[in-house]
Formats: C-alpha cells, sequence, structure tokens
C-alpha cells in the first residue's frame, strides 16, 4: 500500500475478530516501525509490551475503562515512556512510535485503536511495569470486524497558514 492511501485509510476500529491471531513477523514489523520513530536527541524514550494473552487483554480492558473490543484485539501494545531518559518529550516522543505502529498495521492489513482512556495503576500492574515508567497510551491491533466510513475532516485552509496565523495559504 502506497504511503497516502495508508495514512487515508487508517481508521480507529473497535471492533475486532476475537481471537483471530496476528502473524508474529507482522507484529515484529510494527514493533520496527515504531523503533524507527524519531524522537528528540533520538533519545527513544519509550518501550512497549505486547500483550497477546487473552486473559491478560481482558483483564486489560478491564483496566481501559471496560473498552470490551480491547480484549477482542489479537494484540494490545502498551506503551512506556521514561522521564528520566527524556524528562521533556518523553510522552510525545511515546505517541509518535505508537502511531508508527498505526500506519503500519493499515499497511498490513489489520485495525487499530489508540487506547487513552484507562488507568494507569491497574495497567502498570497487569503487565509488572518498573517504577519510575508512564504508561502513556495503549493500542489495540487486530483483523478488523467493522469499515466504518473516514470520519470528516476541517478543511486545510483551516489547518494551516502561509507565514502567521490566519493568512491563507497559496500553494
Amino acid at each position: 500500500m502506497e504511503f497516502f492511501e495508508v495514512v487515508r485509510e487508517r481508521r480507529s476500529i473497535r471492533r475486532y475478530v476475537r481471537g483471530a491471531p496476528i502473524k508474529p513477523e507482522h507484529v515484529r514489523a510494527m514493533l520496527e516501525a515504531a523503533r524507527l520513530a524519531p524522537s528528540a536527541k533520538n533519545l527513544q524514550p519509550w518501550q512497549l509490551v505486547v500483550v497477546r494473552d487473552q486473559g491478560r487483554k481482558d483483564v486489560l480492558a478491564r483496566a481501559a475503562n471496560n473498552q470490551r473490543f480491547v480484549g477482542d484485539a489479537g494484540v494490545v501494545f502498551v506503551c512506556l515512556s521514561d522521564p528520566a531518559r527524556s524528562p521533556r518529550w518523553h510522552d510525545k516522543d511515546a505517541m509518535i512510535a505508537l502511531e508508527h505502529i498505526a500506519l503500519a498495521a493499515t499497511a498490513l492489513g489489520y485495525g487499530s485503536c489508540w487506547i487513552g482512556s484507562f488507568d494507569e495503576e491497574a495497567v502498570k500492574k497487569i503487565i509488572k511495569a518498573p517504577e519510575g515508567l508512564h504508561v502513556v497510551a495503549m493500542m489495540a491491533v487486530g483483523v478488523p470486524a467493522e469499515s466504518p466510513p473516514p470520519r470528516p475532516r476541517r478543511p486545510l485552509s483551516e489547518l494551516a497558514f502561509s507565514e502567521e496565523y490566519g493568512r491563507p495559504l497559496e500553494l
């Protein structure tokens, strides 16, 4: 899939074929996409916990405010950031890495969804995260059981300006 096609096709998928596995080489490819993500000073202040065990995914779903689709995903990536490694940018850099996973998942034919609503302490306990690390977000990835249409997007004229805010962009 061509890059801009991947960007256009990416959707937040909240229905997965429960139990449908993700090929190990695809998990590895998504992790490689995250590894290649840019970060401030190339500090790469994130770590990823790959959760495939059904029982653990179901417990994560409960910790994610009972978002059941989390348990239905083939894999859940829990993204941790290390404020000691990059005090100012750890969480933002981790989010870039997760978005690389979302785009890689789309390119590989999977659906994904950012999970930002969760009990951080519960998630840390479930994955046995060490002290000092922060759970930034989770990413559910799986075989989609839905194909939602594109969501409306604001026009470029409301998002990009020339030289100063409010000045129309002419390209």
